[in-house]
């Protein structure tokens, strides 16, 4: 598996192991796993073929996960590393590949409400992240046959203990008193909690090859107002739960002039705002899960209320 040096691709590792199955990971860094490791860049043919030679199946997470940055970051880490790990598998006699993705290479914009795995559309899909996941999970799925086995799964807003995206980033800016409400707060969202989406890719891995050919979404299919979830999320790191609100329009252009500004200045930090957090904090975003779970014989075990408990342990404990 490509990527197990972040949350998710180390819980999923693990998750591997505990199985009982023999794991391969490859990564630029150590991952400390009990496992063979291959250090190398996704994008990197040779590093590559190693990492997958002998192997039954791979997971390929590896991915540049970010707002900011030039295209040409993503197209070769989203973009490039996939085909690379495409074709590495082909050659090597791989049976099975699943391909971890994101919903967002399917959405434009407008809310979404129980909405399915609609395909993933580069032209539609807003900012490098999304547009580079989109070519990628098109070309993986183009790469399925009766030889290699393709399955694309994507996680929605995956969070847990230790994780650098979702959870610290509201965190700091709640501490920092920078964290509104975008619109009422009422809008319904779906999220992932690490253990249940790192299940969900180990059932995709053993479910590969009966299922094929399509994409699945995984979430925790308990649809919740954002400003719940925010809150909730304060209160588990006991920092303070945000107190204004900004319409959705402003936020939209205040994103829109913290990209333009960051896109000037070419800082490597992360902006404030963006007019997809914008979106993603101020519209509904959630999915049906039926066949999702049909497919993989899987259901989320670990509810929401669980999650922020252990949430709130992890950084009790800090």
């Amino acid at each position: 598996m490509t990527g197990a040096s972040g949350m998710l691709g180390r819980a999923t590792a693990q998750a591997l192991l505990a199985g009982g199955d023999e794991v391969t990971v490859l990564q630029r860094r150590p991952a400390g796993l009990p496992c063979r490791e291959v250090l190398g860049d996704v994008a990197d043919p040779a590093a590559v073929a190693r990492a997958v030679r002998g192997q039954d199946a791979v997971l390929h997470l590896a991915a540049k996960v970010d707002v900011t940055g030039p295209w040409s970051d993503y197209a070769r880490a989203n973009i490039e590393g996939t085909r690379t790990v495409v074709a590495a598998c082909r050659t090597a006699g791989v049976a099975r590949l699943v391909h971890v993705s994101s919903p967002s290479v399917a959405h434009a914009g407008a809310a979404l409400t129980g909405a399915g795995a609609d395909p993933a559309d580069p032209a539609r899909a807003r900012g490098h992240y999304s547009r580079s996941k989109a070519v990628a999970e098109r070309e993986a799925l183009a790469a399925d046959s009766a030889a290699l086995a393709v399955l694309a799964v994507r996680p929605h807003l995956v969070w847990g203990p230790g994780d650098p995206q979702l959870v610290e980033r509201i965190v700091a800016r709640a501490r920092a008193g920078r964290l509104p409400v975008v619109g009422t707060g009422g809008a319904l969202v779906d999220t992932t909690y690490v253990d249940n989406a790192a299940a969900a890719l180990v059932a995709a891995v053993h479910a590969c090859g009966p299922v094929h050919g399509e994409a699945l979404v995984v979430s925790n299919g308990e649809p919740r107002p954002v400003g719940e979830v925010i809150a909730r999320l304060c209160r588990a790191a006991g920092v303070p739960e945000p107190t204004r609100s900004v319409p959705l329009p402003a936020a939209w252009l205040a994103g829109a002039v913290c990209e333009a500004a960051w896109a000037v200045t070419r800082r490597s930090t992360t902006p404030p705002l963006t007019r997809f957090l914008a979106g993603q904090l101020g519209t509904a975003h959630w999915f049906d899960q039926r066949r999702t779970r049909a497919a993989l014989g899987w259901r989320p075990q670990v509810s929401l209320a669980e999650g922020f408990a252990r949430l709130a342990e992890d950084y009790a404990a800090r």
